[in-house]
């Protein structure tokens, strides 16, 4: 939880000419949908389409929380909905404008609920892990065949992390990804609220990170294609995106995702109407049309994660739903943790340490 343009062409054009038509803002993260489908939208409801892109829950946040942003719908990941939903930022969905509600998946509401309880105030829109990414022949050159390729040890272990940096790591800009990981590295509860269960992963990460080439939460799809680097630390559709567009470029980079086996967060992007949507109305049309069986295939099949709607399943592709790094399989998702928004005190004083870490100093 992906970079595209801020505003589709194809919508664009559609667009053009229609003064004074009926908008709808939308702010979803990069590289995260099937253009396709916004042209789709604007030509089934007439609405104009106002497409921008961010990477990071924190940017999303930040605008979320100072109010007035200007868009209908947005995407933040659970645990920062749970605590937009507690500030007053977002508006209780009208369901009877959702008929296709009907689709969801009961399985991974079950689970969406402990950010949003009732599902009151979301849909889910794609979940999936944060995992390794790796260029297959970069990292086994570097380490060899016994490369630990699908444990946290990979991006924990200074010692594979000083022969990596040779060939290019790079991790999510995204403390509340990386810490958990971390934490179940060192043995503790990835969920930990306290500042001083989290603290003990300082001496970790600032031992690998002189060796990370970037932090950043979206370059690492094509670094990881191009083969700029061989080692990534990311979501597991965006490192799939990379592994073909590696194979469409036949550019000789295998690229492979794992889940790692010491157990990986399971996330969840929730799509959102602001409490001052300047467009509520065409925001349940909008988050109406994601819900069709069809439309939210055709997302998945693109961006190869998965969705919460379980009617889509008999549209994806093999390659998606029959992929355990997608859909994994349920030993593995037992495997898999969540986790909670630390509070405001907590928050601080982890934004903090994450800022300290990333600069050495």
């Amino acid at each position: 939880m992906r970079l595209r343009k801020t505003m589709v062409a194809a919508a664009a054009l559609l667009a053009a000419g229609a003064a004074g038509a009926e908008e709808v803002h939308v702010y979803n993260w990069s590289d995260y949908i099937d253009e396709a489908l916004l042209a789709k939208f604007e030509e089934e409801t007439g609405i104009k389409l106002i497409y921008d892109v961010f990477d990071s829950n924190e940017i999303l946040e930040t605008k979320m929380l100072a109010g007035a942003s200007g868009y209908d719908v947005v995407v933040p990941s659970g645990s920062f909905l749970q605590r937009q939903v507690q500030a007053g930022a977002f508006q209780k969905l009208d369901k009877s404008k959702l008929p296709n509600l009907a689709n969801m998946w009961d399985v991974i509401q079950e689970r969406t609920a402990k950010y949003d309880p009732g599902n009151e105030y979301s849909i889910n829109y794609m979940w999936g892990t944060t995992g390794i990414g790796i260029n297959v022949g970069k990292v086994k050159e570097v380490l060899g065949e016994d490369a630990p390729v699908n444990s946290l040890a990979l991006l924990f272990d200074p010692a594979n992390m000083e022969k990596l940096a040779t060939c290019g790591v790079h991790v999510l800009d995204a403390p509340t990804e990386i810490i958990p990981a971390a934490l179940k590295y060192i043995g503790e509860d990835p969920d930990a609220q306290d500042i001083e269960t989290i603290a003990k992963v300082e001496p970790v990460l600032t031992a690998i990170a002189p060796h990370v080439l970037k932090f950043h939460s979206s370059e690492y799809i094509n670094a990881l294609a191009n083969g700029d680097i061989c080692m990534a630390f990311g979501w597991s559709g965006d490192i799939l995106q990379a592994r073909d567009r590696a194979a469409e470029a036949n550019n000789g980079a295998e690229i492979e995702y794992h889940i790692p086996k010491e157990g990986a967060l399971m996330w969840f992007d929730q799509m959102a109407i602001p409490a001052d949507a300047p467009n509520p109305d065409a925001a349940h049309k909008f988050l109406n049309f994601i819900m069709d069986a069809q439309n939210a295939a055709a997302a998945s099949n693109y961006v190869y994660y998965a969705n919460g709607n379980k009617a889509s399943q008999e549209f994806l592709n093999e390659d998606v739903i029959g992929d355990t790094a997608i859909y994994p399989d349920a030993e593995t998702t037992a495997n898999l943790y969540t986790t909670s928004p630390w509070d405001p005190k907590v928050n601080r004083d982890v934004t903090r340490l994450w800022t300290k870490i990333k600069s050495g100093t």
